[in-house]
């Protein structure tokens, strides 16, 4: 895989433990069918702010589990409970959210993801490992070694 375009931010820790891809915004990135790990930063140039993992996923990989956060559908857990955690606590996102419930349009729990992640504007970097186990000791690596500020719950 390639280098990472941008590594600002990152770590040269983090950047020695994986070939990471280069970073994407996470809403329609072409992400492989296989067991990894995954970085995502707010904004092209941001922060980093969470690191997750995906195993197998029924031959999924990342793509299946990215997939679920882009489709509203993994609101309540990992990337998206933090994500959705955050704009709770923006005003302007509330008032817009509000609007939309006064004005008749209320949405389903799964709507609110989409609006959602597109406020945290993520994009995203994956290194591809060879299994779900090996995946989940790649993310403990990097949470223990990044100075982020981590939106994830466990560190």
């Amino acid at each position: 895989m390639p280098e990472p375009v941008d590594v600002e931010g990152i770590s040269q820790e983090v950047l020695d433990l994986a070939p990471w891809s280069e970073w994407v915004p996470l809403a329609g990135a072409e992400v492989p069918q296989m067991p990894g790990v995954y970085l995502a930063r707010q904004g092209a140039a941001g922060p980093l702010v969470y690191v997750g993992m995906a195993g197998e996923r029924q031959g999924e990989g990342l793509r299946g589990r990215l997939r679920r956060y882009t489709s509203g559908k993994a609101l309540a857990s990992g990337l998206g409970e933090a994500v959705f955690d955050r704009a709770l606590a923006d005003p302007q996102w509330l008032r817009e959210r509000l609007a939309e419930v006064e004005s008749g349009r209320p949405r389903r729990a799964t709507e609110w993801g989409k609006p959602t992640l597109a406020w945290a504007d993520l994009h995203v970097s994956w290194a591809v490992t060879e299994s779900g186990t090996a995946a989940k000791a790649l993310e403990k690596k990097v949470l223990v070694l990044n100075a982020a500020e981590w939106w994830n719950r466990a560190r």
